[in-house]
């Protein structure tokens, strides 16, 4: 089959509109997006910068349903960047920390290996740009389009850098070809073979859901983790205590949330949804901890299937979580009266 990928716009920011002044603000409000006439056939502006050099927050989407398809999954999560932003546009925001859409990457066809490397461009450049960076997947493929921009973006050159996974599947296998089953392994492999320490733990993971050799592998790559029946909000300082151990062993976080990670009934719009689950207000703790850690500079949300959605509980929920990370990023989390960046 002959594949393709390029650059889709994104048009699904709107919402209600309450006032002109900065205490009305919603997303749709302050998010700048990238004119397509501005765009380059890799998504940049004409000077090579995504949007502008201002700091503050990128989007960057990554509409890929190919990695899912490869592992045997339910497809739809190439919908999933549109419908995040529908679910971020009318939420309330209490900073003003620059917003910046830089658009999203289309993989069509079979060639997801040429969408992650366009992805892994949009990332490092984003990256160069501003402070976090959010990617809107896609299958959880899209966590390696993000390791490949991280790992060329000369702001983190020489960091130690971990990654944070919030999941029921530790996505370490072995295959003959890429897949969502396989970033931190193909990230293992590559971080290997660069001399880099591989440094990734995982929260959530679902002993059903993963094999024997699963564990192994993660056992043999010294992979930290805590599956989804001690990721209770009673056990909530253990929980946090894990992510306190990556953090003090790392320069900056990638932080990788797979929506499976939640209950059904919370995150029921997923490729494989979840029987068990972490609590969202375990996930929502975790996310404002690494948030506040000062550490935290690229987050993936992956694996929304809006197509199976119901009352977009999932897009709901990743908003929140996303809105969250944002707020604490900017330092004004929980001062709503105050509309600076750097209260």
């Amino acid at each position: 089959m002959e594949s393709d990928a390029h650059d889709a716009p994104s048009s699904p920011w709107q919402g209600r509109i309450d006032g002109p002044g900065a205490e009305h603000r919603r997303w749709h409000q302050a998010i700048r997006r990238t004119a397509d006439e501005e765009t380059g056939p890799d998504g940049t502006g004409p000077d090579g910068s995504v949007a502008d050099t201002t700091r503050g927050v990128a989007l960057v989407g990554f509409a890929s349903d190919e990695g899912v398809r490869r592992n045997q999954g339910r497809p739809g999560a190439a919908a999933g960047p549109d419908a995040l932003r529908r679910a971020l546009a009318p939420l309330a925001l209490h900073t003003d920390v620059p917003l910046v859409d830089a658009g999203t990457v289309t993989v069509d066809g079979t060639d997801l290996e040429a969408g992650q490397e366009r992805l892994g461009a949009r990332v490092a450049q984003a990256l160069a740009a501003h402070d976090l960076v959010v990617v809107l997947g896609g299958g959880h493929e899209t966590a390696w389009g993000s390791y490949r921009g991280r790992v060329t973006a000369p702001r983190l050159d020489g960091r130690r850098v971990g990654v944070l996974n919030l999941d029921a599947h530790f996505d370490l296998r072995s295959a003959p070809v890429p897949s969502s089953g396989t970033p931190f392994r193909q990230m293992a492999e590559a971080d290997a073979d660069a001399g880099r320490d591989f440094r990734y733990t995982v929260l959530g993971i679902s002993e059903p859901s993963n094999t024997s050799v699963l564990f192994a592998t993660a056992e043999r790559l010294g992979v930290r983790w805590m599956t989804d029946e001690q990721c209770t909000a009673a056990n909530l300082p253990a929980v946090l205590a894990t992510v306190d151990a990556l953090l003090a062993d790392v320069d900056v976080v990638h932080l990788s949330i797979d929506l499976d990670v939640l209950p059904a009934a919370v995150a029921p719009g997923v490729s494989a949804p979840a029987g068990y689950g972490v609590a969202l207000e375990v996930v929502h703790a975790v996310c404002r901890h690494v948030a506040r850690s000062g550490k935290l500079v690229l987050v993936d949300v992956v694996e929304l299937l809006p197509a199976l959605d119901v009352d977009q509980r999932t897009a709901r929920t990743a908003a929140r979580l996303i809105t969250t990370l944002v707020h604490e990023v900017a330092g004004t989390a929980g001062s709503a009266p105050s509309m600076s960046a750097s209260a």
